[in-house]
């Protein structure tokens, strides 16, 4: 199993933990709460100049003022109204440690951001 670890994203075989997710700190999200991961494409209203929160409280992502210059990000679907949105430094990498942590959960990917972040 490969880890993956960035300045505000760890992926391991404890779970996924997300720097800077809320103003006191991080969140850690248990492997077995993942149900579904969404890799999408940033565009201005699809996650990109959202360097922090939410516009739609549908999901909320962690502070990361790079964000303006990444290309991808992915949506955890937790089974709650609220989905977690984070952008890794490189995506390829994170989607692979994933993978070989959750083999059983479902990937998906959409190409043109659908989303407002």
């Amino acid at each position: 199993m490969s880890d993956y670890r960035d300045s505000k994203l760890t992926v391991d075989h404890t779970g996924v933990t997300i720097g800077w997710y809320y103003p006191w700190g991080a969140k850690h999200i248990p492997l077995g709460g993942l149900k579904a991961v969404e890799r999408t494409e940033l565009t201005l209203v699809g996650g990109r100049g959202r360097i922090w929160g939410s516009t739609t409280l549908r999901y909320w992502a962690n502070l990361d003022v790079a964000r303006p210059r990444k290309a991808s990000g992915f949506i955890f679907d937790l089974g709650h109204h609220v989905r977690p949105f984070v952008t890794p430094d490189d995506p390829d990498a994170f989607e692979a440690a994933l993978r070989s942590h959750l083999p059983n959960a479902t990937f998906t990917a959409t190409t043109g951001s659908r989303h407002v972040i």
